[in-house]
């Protein structure tokens, strides 16, 4: 079987709960909208702007993908992503990315009261809590009080895996059974028909998954010089070849961030 015939076959194979496929379908402002409606319990929910792949920025340039960002009406920003595999600590993910979101919608000199509300959606193949619960809701609790606060941050944890008839449940069968389609979620149904079961969707996913693996294949490459040169200026500081402040500047961050991955 050719290479090409193989990635034919494993795009076949996709549900929305992949990566692939969802980012494809989170060019749809409607398919957005649906899938929020019913996370976030929202009927009316409205998605203002919506960018699929969106890459959020920090200070040092570098930058992390997230599946899919939303503006609602009301002026909340919304992150969205989709994870298969239970292979990292997620819950600092999503700290790190919601923080990147908030940085990134929030402009200069902008007073603490006007920073907008994030909301970040993470949806799992797994069960991250293992509540066996479908959807789970983070709060802020002061701990000598067991008073609930609010920030302008919610997080949400939603696990494909649950099953218990709600709407959310329902929704994700959809995302991750292969032949399940629900009435419930018109958008998502037909989509999801779209690119499992028609010529024209196989070849659109087949040639989304290409270019998902040729980008992967690109950025360990870089990843891995990355990391050649850190070590490289690592081994240069421990010879006393040049200094913390040097090495830091070469990589464009702080001499205590540099100080820290000598301690690693």
């Amino acid at each position: 079987m050719s290479n090409k015939a193989k990635i034919r076959e494993e795009a076949g194979k996709l549900n929305p709960i992949d990566n692939a496929m969802f980012v494809e379908m989170a060019h749809n402002r409607e398919f957005c909208e649906e899938i929020l409606r019913v996370i976030l319990t929202d009927p009316l929910l409205e998605v203002l702007e919506w960018e699929s792949e969106y890459a959020a920025v920090n200070r040092q340039g570098r930058s992390s993908r997230i599946d899919c960002v939303c503006e609602l009406g009301d002026g909340r920003i919304v992150g969205v992503e989709v994870q298969r595999a239970d292979n990292d600590d997620h819950q600092r993910r999503v700290r790190q990315n919601s923080a990147l979101l908030t940085t990134n919608y929030s402009e200069p000199g902008t007073k603490f009261m006007d920073i907008p509300d994030v909301v970040f959606v993470f949806i799992a193949a797994f069960d991250i809590f293992g509540g066996n619960r479908p959807i789970y809701h983070v709060d802020r609790v002061v701990r000598e009080t067991k008073q609930v606060v609010y920030n302008g941050f919610d997080e949400i944890y939603v696990n494909a895996q649950g099953r218990d008839g709600s709407p959310v449940s329902r929704l994700m069968a959809v995302f991750t059974e292969d032949d399940t389609y629900d009435d419930m979620f018109p958008v998502t149904s037909s989509a999801k028909r779209r690119y499992k079961l028609t010529e024209e969707g196989r070849q659109e996913m087949t040639a989304e998954l290409e270019k998902m693996m040729d980008k992967e294949r690109t950025e360990g490459r870089e990843e891995g010089r990355e990391e050649g040169r850190i070590r490289e200026l690592i081994s240069l500081v421990t010879d006393g070849i040049i200094t913390i402040a040097q090495a830091a500047n070469r990589l464009g961050e702080s001499e205590q961030a540099f100080s820290h991955r000598l301690t690693q």
